[in-house]
């Protein structure tokens, strides 16, 4: 923990060598006059131009900044329909029909920014500051896992008191706790983080204590705007965030996930920046994004820009963005997160995202203590759904979606390169059916409520049936290991995968 006071740690924090290695002629991948180019030259796009982009789409292949560009100007409600219907068989292709949940834990809101937008920020008078210490990160992690939770994304504030030390022990304290369950126990087997940009030194010290997915969320990609609603601090710095994740993978950090806040900017310009990221760590790395996000802004209490920006995201147009998402980055995870009402989760999944939490409290130290009414006004941000795991899974298994908390893959060393190409070539999402189904096993057990149980049998068995046909588990010979394991979870075993 940094003995640095908070002014002069934030003057130290941006290290100008870091960005200046990954620039182009001294310039970065976003160049916004490119990108306003493209979305002016693209309009009115021919219907069979569109259908010749979704064969593209449909054969798990990226598309580039013009077909993207073509799909953010359909105006036609029909073809938009075309697009929702495509966008649903991409991520069943790759992604099959589970989706993975998870929880997030939030050690601090100290922070040493400014940003417009954020409960958080340092000069908010009405945020009670608070960071927890490693006994508390357990307890908290204790009721994350009586949900049923497995997989666990740790938010920190960026401030000396919650640097990359700090986060390090919260890590190793995540990973310590084990809770008794009805049968053997229950932890956290995956733990992500949602932090600040940092040094490659600093990001090499989570890589070495197991850290899973690092992301970090541009917010905006438009320059001139992010400046002006980060007027200080080191989230200032617009390049110094803008290449947090190429840091991360130089760092040996080989799953990042990038995002950005929708409500901010134009919703068209900013799904070109996230595709524009994507092509350069393609181009810098071989891989992109695990995961892709794209939170709207929320009310967050002390912040007019929150509730009064012209750029905010209707409903119709959310799900047309995560359709285009879907569409253009085929083979990476999406998520959508709590601060979504339930109508429009359910809308957004069906055409393509992977990923969701459930069960949230984004209050300090809100898991363990006693709910106070006025936590809410007090929070970083509004939440749209707080009901519990158990509520939520039952939704998606009258879907016919099976809940997933695998965690499989990261374990077995499918993770990087690796994962995506797995991905692309549609085989990653075969792997992780099977260990939804003995992870959903494991929760149905463990954790579910009666109503819930009834349901997820029925969807799981479903799930059992088409895997015991599949041509692909038969050829490699794996039923018959799916089938022992299964059986053993059933008998009260824990985490075991394939």
């Amino acid at each position: 923990m940094s003995k640095l006071k908070p002014e002069e740690w934030a003057a130290q924090v941006v290290k100008q060598k870091e960005i200046d290695k990954y620039l182009i002629n001294g310039k970065s991948f976003i160049d916004e006059e490119t990108i306003n180019k493209k979305l002016a030259s693209n309009q009115n796009p021919d219907k069979q131009f569109i259908r010749d982009i979704i064969k593209k789409s449909l054969s798990i292949t990226r598309l580039d900044p013009d077909e993207t560009a073509a799909l953010l100007n359909v105006k036609d409600e029909d073809l938009w329909e075309e697009l929702y219907e495509a966008a649903g068989e991409v991520k069943r292709k790759v992604y099959d029909n589970r989706i993975v949940f998870f929880a997030p834990l939030y050690c601090s809101n100290l922070c040493v920014n400014s940003c417009l937008y954020c409960g958080f920020r340092k000069e908010n008078p009405d945020e009670k500051r608070r960071i927890l210490n490693m006994e508390k990160i357990k307890k908290e992690t204790e009721c994350v896992i009586g949900e049923g939770h497995k997989r666990m994304i740790v938010v920190y504030g960026e401030h000396p008191l919650s640097d990359a030390d700090y986060m390090a022990d919260s890590i190793r304290a995540v990973y310590s706790v084990k809770k008794k369950a009805k049968h053997g126990y229950g932890n956290i087997r995956r733990v992500n983080i949602n932090a600040a940009p940092m040094s490659i030194v600093d990001l090499s010290k989570l890589h070495k204590v197991g850290i899973g997915t690092y992301q970090v969320f541009q917010e905006t990609y438009n320059r001139k705007l992010y400046e002006k609603i980060h007027p200080a601090g080191p989230k200032s710095n617009y390049l110094w965030r803008l290449y947090s994740l190429h840091r991360a993978m130089d760092a040996g950090i080989d799953d990042i996930a990038i995002g950005a806040l929708f409500g901010l900017y134009d919703w068209r310009f900013e799904v070109m920046g996230l595709l524009y990221h994507t092509i350069d760590l393609e181009r810098q790395f071989g891989i992109g994004p695990h995961t892709i996000s794209f939170p709207r802004v929320t009310p967050a209490i002390g912040s007019e820009l929150s509730t009064q920006s012209k750029y905010l995201v209707n409903d119709a147009d959310f799900k047309k963005l995560v359709t285009v998402l879907r569409l253009s980055v085929p083979y990476t995870g999406l998520i959508v997160t709590v601060r979504e009402k339930p109508g429009i989760k359910r809308e957004v999944i069906k055409v393509g995202c992977t990923q969701t939490d459930a069960s949230t409290k984004i209050g300090i130290g809100a898991y363990s203590e006693k709910a106070n009414p006025k936590d809410d006004d007090t929070q970083q941000f509004t939440l749209g759904d707080t009901r519990r795991l158990d509520e939520v899974i039952k939704e998606f298994a009258d879907m016919g979606m099976i809940a997933s908390f695998c965690t499989a893959g990261y374990r077995c060393g499918r993770t990087g390169d690796k994962i995506m190409g797995l991905l692309k070539e549609c085989v990653e999402g075969k792997f992780c059916k099977l260990n939804a189904a003995l992870t959903f096993r494991e929760y149905l057990n463990d954790y579910a409520s009666e109503e819930t149980r009834v349901v997820g049998e029925k969807v799981l068995l479903k799930e059992i049936e088409k895997i015991k046909t599949m041509p692909f588990y038969q050829e490699h010979n794996i039923v018959q290991k799916f089938n022992q394991y299964y059986e053993r979870i059933s008998n009260g075993e824990r985490d075991l995968y394939l």
